[in-house]
């Protein structure tokens, strides 16, 4: 018999657990996520333009930023970011919103 795996302990309202921080990376163009950046002079990563055919989950992993941090960092987009428009500047600089 294979035993039943431990289970962590659950506390109820417990302090959410922090969402991983740092500076976005562009891990490459996929089909999902293909339009441009703009970088600052040390060429840390500040914003994306949205082309058509992108959605928001697909630039996120592109980026490998959660969604939900992308999200944060994004308050004008709504939802969940399943409405992103043509042109729409997205923000990449996790230490400001856009």
């Amino acid at each position: 018999m294979i035993p039943n795996p431990e289970v962590p302990d659950l506390v109820p309202n417990a302090e959410p657990v922090p969402l991983p921080q740092g500076p976005a990376v562009d891990l490459g163009s996929t089909p999902g996520a293909r339009g441009t950046t703009m970088s600052d002079g040390a060429g840390a990563l500040l914003t994306y333009t949205v082309i058509e055919g992108d959605a928001f989950f697909d630039i996120a992993q592109r980026f490998n930023i959660p969604v939900q941090l992308l999200l944060t960092m994004n308050p004008s987009v709504p939802g969940l970011g399943e409405n992103i428009y043509i042109k729409q500047k997205i923000n990449l600089d996790w230490t400001t919103t856009l």
